[in-house]
């Protein structure tokens, strides 16, 4: 079965992101696994862990409580199309995986990594535009129609990805004399440093 979420409020999480896109329609089916699987806009605590900063994750922030500002949307920078969902309360969640493979052939894949890039370059002919824009539109149509089962595997899981966030204390950097939360202070030379300054006098990280 399609896509279940209210057409006005695809819109308006398009309007939201700024253009409609695969990676975009990736975040719409995956916050509509999250209302089934944890009635997640209704969950008093709810969190997501995501484990890549694609466009999706402005779906996640526009149809779930999950925010960066609220500090329950959480990214760590694997590179995967992993994303866990949990509810703090009922100490539940799952973890899912999108499964781009079953939409696409690696031929097709391939194809449209070549059109990306003569696109962003400005390379692209008219003819490579339209097909570029054509395949898009394929790609986020057959996102949208999909059964869930079929974008996603899903394995549930009973303890929360991260800790709750905590409100630090802040430490004057004694390079540069701005304000920084003490957990990212470095030590270096008997000094307090921010990351940037240490990063100009520790190139070693």
């Amino acid at each position: 079965m399609g896509c279940t979420i209210d057409q006005h409020l695809i819109d308006k999480t398009i309007e939201f992101h700024g253009h409609s896109c695969p990676g975009l329609a990736i975040g719409i089916r995956l916050s509509e696994l999250a209302m089934e699987h944890l009635d997640i806009t209704n969950c008093p605590s709810p969190l997501c862990v995501a484990e890549t900063d694609m466009c999706g994750l402005d779906a996640v922030q526009f149809l779930t409580s999950c925010t960066y500002g609220k500090g329950n949307l959480v990214h760590k920078d694997y590179g995967k199309s992993g994303f866990t969902f949990f509810d703090r309360t009922q100490n539940r969640g799952f973890r899912a995986v999108f499964l781009k493979k079953r939409l696409e052939s690696d031929q097709e894949r391939e194809q449209m990594l070549s059109l990306t890039e003569k696109v962003v370059k400005g390379t692209a002919t008219q003819e490579e535009n339209h097909r570029f824009q054509d395949q898009r539109a394929q790609s986020i149509q057959r996102i949208m129609d999909a059964d869930l089962d079929e974008l996603f595997t899903v394995k549930e899981i009973a303890t929360a990805p991260v800790r709750p966030a905590k409100v630090l204390a802040s430490m004057e950097c004694q390079a540069c004399h701005e304000m920084v939360m003490e957990s990212r202070i470095r030590r270096f030379a008997g000094k307090d440093l921010c990351i940037p300054c240490f990063m100009e006098q520790e190139q070693k990280i």
